[in-house]
């Protein structure tokens, strides 16, 4: 039976959706912890783009240096892999077991029903002993395992065998994240006693601490699984229990923030592929309707770069590099024209990312 806490009806507003996601993501206050425990907080980061992970955290954390994304990333206390929604993220090294397995059944399904007619199962699972058996050996680049395989068996083959990106590739320094071991020899086997259920509340507990509170169907959305997977794991949480405005059921951690939704909101500047501008975050009106075409379209599918102001985007932006006697610096593109006093808050957070570039 689902368990719910006594102040079970309260209704939210927008402005209470969109303060609690600011404050999850960190971006009310950048927060001073280490990157592996901000990944956990905010459920990861898409990492597509590998600059996009590096300015995602350098919105939300304090005294973020670019060397210490990189950094991480070769200590192995956080890592690249293929997880929700069959994109590439970078989470906490300990959360990526727990991804792994959680999403490993559904998305074999979803591959093998799209691509009905091709490689089955029987010969994903071929195909990607033939990869474990030579990455063995060290890390392989993608087009290795391409001639090995040919492309089509290497993108099922990844959903058969569990595989991570790892540096020098998918770093500020080198962008593309055609480097790849396997998790097993990069991270070490998963813990023996980890279940899918316990892999499935895991991504639950991350959902709702970095975006709640939110409906079923929009942690489905985020974490790439079917409904029906993840309600059996929610019915044995103690969660709260909300109503939206338009009277949709809304889940939540126990004691997760929710704050004042007068609480002021910094500008900040977010990448390519942030997560609270995608469908599953709508609720929080990060992104106003009216501006959605303009961050994503066909020609943009993974968004743009955008800027927030007093929590909603208002604008794009874009780094222009060093010339011979340029410095590099952060051009923007304002929806509306801004306040000088919040056009002044822009520059001098444009400046800081400058800086942040260099």
């Amino acid at each position: 039976m689902h368990r719910v806490a006594t102040a079970a009806q309260r209704v939210l507003t927008q402005r209470d959706l969109n303060r609690a996601l600011l404050a999850r993501q960190m971006l009310l206050e950048r927060a001073d912890l280490d990157i592996p425990t901000a990944l956990q907080r905010m459920g990861g980061l898409q990492a597509q783009y590998a600059p996009a992970m590096y300015i995602g955290l350098w919105s939300r954390l304090a005294r973020l240096r670019r060397d210490d994304v990189t950094e991480a990333l070769q200590r192995r206390t956080a890592v690249q892999g293929t997880l929700l929604r069959v994109t590439i993220h970078l989470v906490a090294a300990s959360d990526y077991w727990p991804f792994a397995l959680a999403v490993r059944g559904p998305r074999r399904e979803w591959f093998l029903r799209l691509n009905r007619g091709g490689p089955g199962d029987d010969e994903l699972t071929a195909s990607a002993a033939r990869v474990r058996q030579a990455i063995a050996n060290g890390p392989m680049r993608r087009t290795d395992i391409e001639t090995m395989l040919g492309d089509r068996r290497l993108l099922g083959s990844g959903l058969w065998l569990d595989l991570v990106r790892v540096p020098p590739s998918g770093t500020w320094e080198r962008r593309r994240a055609d480097l790849y071991a396997a998790a097993e020899d990069w991270l070490g086997p998963p813990p023996p006693d980890l279940t899918e259920e316990a892999g499935v509340e895991l991504l639950v507990r991350r959902y709702l601490g970095g975006f709640g509170p939110a409906t079923r169907a929009e942690l489905a959305d985020w974490a790439g699984l079917p409904v029906a997977t993840i309600a059996p794991v929610l019915a044995r949480m103690t969660l709260r229990r909300f109503r939206a405005e338009d009277g949709a059921e809304l889940i939540d951690l126990p004691g997760a923030p929710l704050p004042d939704p007068q609480t002021p909101a910094p500008v900040r500047f977010l990448p390519v592929w942030d997560a609270t501008l995608l469908v599953h975050a709508r609720r929080s009106a990060i992104l106003p309707e009216p501006y959605r075409p303009r961050i994503f379209s066909t020609k943009t599918p993974h968004s743009v770069n955008t800027l927030l102001v007093d929590g909603s985007v208002a604008g794009t932006w874009r780094h222009v590099p060093a010339k011979s006697i340029d410095a590099g610096h952060i051009e923007v593109d304002e929806f509306e024209p801004l306040p000088a006093s919040v056009r002044r808050e822009v520059r001098a957070e444009a400046d800081r990312l400058a800086d942040f570039h260099r």
